[in-house]
Parts: structure tokens; C-alpha cells; sequence
């Protein structure tokens, strides 16, 4: 058997101190996460964070940076993810929008309050890409490649 990551995307979105969340239901229970997913076939990395911040939140993700690159092994289970974390802004919002099955709202905020429900945040990675996009840590989009 050949082992193989989950390959996902997250969306930090902050505005006035507060970050652009979904609370969703995750193996039974209700979390936060960032706007975040799995990359479809045939899809570019850019694109996979902009329709999954579309898909969860109804809003249009507008990526400005990387913050960072993740890998995370879930613990009691076979499951690693590597997440591409990326920084934006968003506009456009669809408030009328159906949101992805399992995501019950799209949610502002702020650290503090991620803080205090840590034990709700779906993994580890959630916090620690809002701690890296607080630290300033910023690469170039065009670190990626998408090699036809």
C-alpha cells in the first residue's frame, strides 16, 4: 500500500481583529476551522482556496499570500494532511448562498475567542496558521507551480 497525504487548502481572512471561520460538523462533533478543504482533480492550489471560502463561507476569497505549509498526522488514525494555508481578503458575499454540506455558519472571530474554544478548533493547525498570518509570515503566491 502507498501512503498518501491528504492534500487541503485553508483561507485566513481577517477583518478589524477578527478572523472569517466555519463551525462545522466533523466525525460528530461541532468545530471551527478556517475556510478550508481538499484539492479536486485538475485544480490548482489558488483555486482549490478560492472555492472552498466560497463553498463554506458564500464569500469570494481574494489570496494575497502563503503564510505557510503544514503537515499534520491525526492522532489515532492513519490520516496525515498537508495544508497549504494562505492570506486574503474577501468581497462579494452571497448571503442567500447554500453552504457545503456539514458547514452549519460561517462565523467572525476573533484570536481571543479561537483561543478560548481551542478545544472546538477541528485540529492544532487551526490556530497555529492565525498565529504565523499574526507573526507576519508571508510568501509570494508564485512559490507555487502549475505544471501542465
Amino acid at each position: 500500500m502507498v501512503w498518501k497525504p491528504h492534500s487541503t487548502v485553508a483561507a485566513i481572512i481577517e477583518r478589524q481583529g477578527r478572523f472569517l471561520m466555519v463551525e462545522e460538523e466533523s466525525d460528530g462533533a461541532i468545530v471551527y476551522n478556517q475556510p478550508a478543504g481538499h484539492l479536486d482533480a485538475d485544480e490548482s492550489i489558488i483555486d482549490a482556496v478560492i472555492r472552498e471560502t466560497r463553498e463554506e463561507t458564500a464569500w469570494l476569497f481574494q489570496p494575497d499570500a502563503i503564510t505557510g505549509i503544514y503537515r499534520w498526522k491525526q492522532p489515532g488514525t492513519d490520516r496525515t494532511f498537508i495544508r497549504f494555508a494562505f492570506c486574503g481578503s474577501c468581497s462579494d458575499h452571497k448571503p442567500g448562498q447554500a453552504l457545503d454540506e456539514g458547514i452549519l455558519r460561517a462565523v467572525w472571530m476573533s484570536r481571543d475567542e479561537l483561543v478560548a474554544n481551542s478545544p472546538r478548533l477541528r485540529s492544532p493547525m487551526v490556530l497555529q496558521c492565525i498565529d504565523d498570518y499574526l507573526g507576519g509570515q508571508r510568501y509570494p503566491l508564485e512559490i507555487l507551480s502549475d505544471i501542465k
